[in-house]
């Protein structure tokens, strides 16, 4: 009788223990995913396509995030949700338990990296910002810029300079330097096309990409947000009245790296089709890669008579609207700066 009692309970008490030993073991398990990674500093995390279970735990183990105890191949099969992680880059912080780091794979929600154009810089200012833009697929370098104007569906033989939007773009690891290219690019034809349809009547532009290089010519003439429109006022009333627009700038964008941070006399006597003091109208491209502030300025430019306009030496500009008064301004500007010296 006693014995049939024992091998009657025997049974039980071996699910009782293994279940004591299997909540033992679980929460083990859920300890180990609730612990922190080991991680002094943010780290840039990358799961490769194609990556396993294993793969994955090589991966983290590889930099030391979790130590090689093969409890991670259990956590997966007591939480399968923390197993569909995907591929991509991921930004992983101090303080983050592993269980938070593979919920962040299976998220698919990867880091995003941000790159600043800044305006007034040129097309050989945004190739090098590119070229350092860390996890970005540089594939602009391999084509040349007559490629570059068919991928950006633009005229033939257009210059790509002033074409693109300065602002701050962000991007996934892997994107192309040319689909960032894209996207500046489609916004600056937004912003020109908006201003465009409705800029101020009979301006001396022929179409909108005149109104581009004005607005670069703004751009870098001018950092103070009210002088802009008064600068533009300036062109316009020249453009008006078919005088040069004389602006040293576009002499500056001419003489490319010949440019040593000073204009000399001759280079305002020598040709180049950016010589505003030597051709007729505006240069044949934009010079630089207009804000919007430009862009409004150069399509709602003020209502005034001024034909000239000099640096103050306060950071500003003297506007005048004959040249009495710009000789005047220039000679008070000159002797500002033997003041200085």
């Amino acid at each position: 009788m006693k014995l049939k009692k024992c091998i009657l309970i025997l049974p039980g008490l071996i699910i009782v223990i293994a279940a004591i030993i299997f909540f033992f073991f679980a929460k083990k398990i859920e300890n180990f995913a609730d612990q922190d990674i080991n991680l002094n500093q943010e780290l840039i995390f990358t799961v490769p396509a194609g990556t396993g279970r294993v793969g994955l735990e090589t991966l983290l183990i590889r930099h030391k995030l979790i130590e090689d105890n093969q409890l991670l191949q259990w956590l997966f099969r007591l939480k399968p949700e923390l197993a569909k992680f995907k591929s991509g880059t991921y930004r992983l912080q101090t303080g983050m338990s592993l269980k938070a780091v593979l919920q962040l794979f299976a998220s698919g929600k990867e880091t995003q990296f941000a790159i600043r154009f800044v305006e007034g810089s040129r097309l050989s200012d945004w190739s090098k910002t590119l070229q350092n833009a860390p996890y970005l697929k540089h594939e602009s370098e391999n084509k040349t810029p007559q490629e570059l104007t068919e991928i950006l569906d633009m005229k033939t033989g257009e210059s790509l300079e002033g074409w693109f939007y300065p602002d701050t773009y962000l991007y996934t690891a892997g994107t192309s330097d040319v689909e960032l290219l894209k996207r500046a690019h489609n916004k600056m034809k937004m912003v020109l096309e908006q201003e465009w349809k409705t800029r101020e009547k009979n301006l001396p532009y022929k179409d909108v990409y005149e109104m581009l290089i004005m607005a670069s010519i703004i751009e870098k003439e001018t950092a103070i947000e009210s002088e802009r429109t008064k600068i533009a006022s300036v062109f316009v009333n020249r453009l008006r009245l078919k005088m040069r627009l004389q602006t040293d700038p576009t002499i500056i964008y001419g003489l490319g790296d010949k440019y040593t941070g000073t204009i000399f006399r001759s280079n305002l006597t020598t040709f180049t089709p950016y010589n505003t003091y030597m051709i007729d109208g505006l240069p044949p491209t934009p010079i630089a890669m207009p804000g919007q502030a430009s862009i409004k300025a150069a399509a709602y430019p003020a209502n005034t008579e001024y034909l000239y306009f000099v640096a103050n030496g306060d950071g500003g500009h003297t506007f005048t609207t004959n040249l009495v008064a710009h000789n005047k301004a220039v000679s008070l500007y000159r002797q500002r700066l033997k003041q200085y010296k």
